[in-house]
């Protein structure tokens, strides 16, 4: 599975801090919404296309909080 984008709402602190992901399996695409950082609780979407994946991340990025966009972590180049 790739990570091919990662939103923070810029809150740190188990209580406040949440997270969205979205990332690609094949030709699934799923949509992770994560509340409470790396040991929170998380709940999973599932899709077909990517544009409807996008559309939740749309939804679940609405609202108060100001959203950040983060990169994946680049992964290690082979020497």
């Amino acid at each position: 599975m790739e990570q091919r984008k990662h939103w923070w709402n810029g809150k740190w602190g188990r209580l406040a801090r949440r997270d969205v992901f979205l990332r690609a399996d094949g030709d699934r695409w799923y949509v992770e919404q994560r509340a409470g950082g790396a040991e929170g609780a998380s709940r999973f979407y599932e899709y077909d296309t990517v544009d409807d994946a996008e559309e939740t991340v749309r939804a679940l990025l609405q609202g108060p909080d100001t959203w950040r966009e983060l990169s994946p972590s680049p992964r290690a180049s082979p020497r």
